[in-house]
């Protein structure tokens, strides 16, 4: 189904839930974005789209007001709503974990939209039906997937894991006891098999796959643990500065040479770039910022930064952001 139908369908279900009477069809024409002009094309995507909310259990309820008003449609809520639901303690923690990664309508703002359509043309509505989700925290990281799964699973994994500083990865086993997100970053809390002791590891820093160690079932959480107490109290490890040499090219990327300890000419100073150093601690942080310059800075060292400037312009390329 594709975003512009399935925006069209979550307002259309938003506005017939929230009216209190019968919505006719020019009067729905009229609420939800996504319709067309056309009589005939309306009237052709308003059936489809009828059929649809039918046919994925949508209880479309037909009918008049009465005093000789003509058809119209509503949801009635009671026939939409879930039964009451009973959760087990675990399911409720998965729950209340999702929660966090999870607010909001997808569709809010269009579905806003809708809702303040019908008021000004003095429908009422009810607000509390209008309800959906929107992702409020994301992750990108490749690892996030594979951990979630573990946590749910209980299962034990291993992973190559790049610590802050070095540039070189080392393998980590681990019983993974939760995900967590702070400041935009994601971390994967547990007992490190390696250390005998519990760890926090940033998924940002693991490199490759992350792989089943165990059997499911077999991690157990110890009593009491609090894992984002963990994570948030540990933080990062706070990285020594270290200075990075980049070339910039002549009239360019001012930013970075107001951040410079020094800027003079690379070579003979006729090529167009001068050479700079820059003082910095997190990789993490400072590549995405230097890949904003693109091909105006190129990095000479350290190599893990070099490599880390790379990876984010060949993600840009990749998303077609280079096109």
């Amino acid at each position: 189904m594709s975003r512009r139908k399935t925006e069209r369908l979550l307002n259309l279900v938003v506005c017939l839930l929230a009216t209190r009477r019968y919505l006719t069809a020019e009067q729905i024409r009229r609420a939800v974005p996504g319709y067309p002009d056309s009589d005939e094309a309306f009237k052709r995507m308003f059936e489809r789209d009828k059929e649809e909310l039918r046919e994925l259990g949508v209880p479309l309820e037909v009918g008049s007001d009465g005093d000789g008003e003509e058809t119209g449609y509503r949801i009635p809520p009671q026939a939409y709503e879930l039964p009451d639901i009973h959760l087990t303690p675990d399911e409720a923690a998965v729950l209340g974990l999702a929660a966090r990664v999870w607010q909001r309508a997808s569709m809010a703002e269009a579905a806003s939209g809708a809702l303040l359509k019908l008021r000004a043309a003095g429908v009422e509505t009810d607000e509390t039906t209008a309800v959906g989700i929107e992702p409020r925290l994301d992750t990108g990281d490749p690892a996030f997937p594979a951990l979630w799964e573990a946590v749910r699973d209980a299962r034990p994994v291993a992973f190559d894991y790049q610590g802050v500083g070095r540039t070189s990865v080392a393998r980590r086993h681990l019983e993974p006891w939760g995900v967590v997100s702070r400041r935009g970053r994601w971390y994967v809390v547990g007992h490190d098999r390696d250390r005998g002791e519990s760890r926090v590891f940033r998924l940002s820093r693991i490199v490759g796959e992350v792989v089943p160690d165990g059997p499911e079932g077999s991690v157990v959480v110890p009593e009491g643990v609090d894992v984002r107490r963990i994570a948030f109290d540990r933080g990062d490890p706070v990285a020594e500065p270290r200075p990075a040499t980049v070339r910039l090219r002549q009239g360019a990327a001012q930013g970075p040479r107001r951040w410079a300890r020094d800027v003079r000419p690379a070579g003979d100073g006729r090529d167009g770039w001068d050479e700079a150093t820059l003082t910095f601690r997190d990789v993490d942080r400072f590549a995405p910022y230097l890949a904003r310059f693109a091909d105006d800075v190129v990095v000479l060292d350290p190599p893990d930064l070099r490599e880390a400037v790379i990876q984010q312009l060949k993600a840009v390329l990749a998303g077609g952001g280079g096109q």
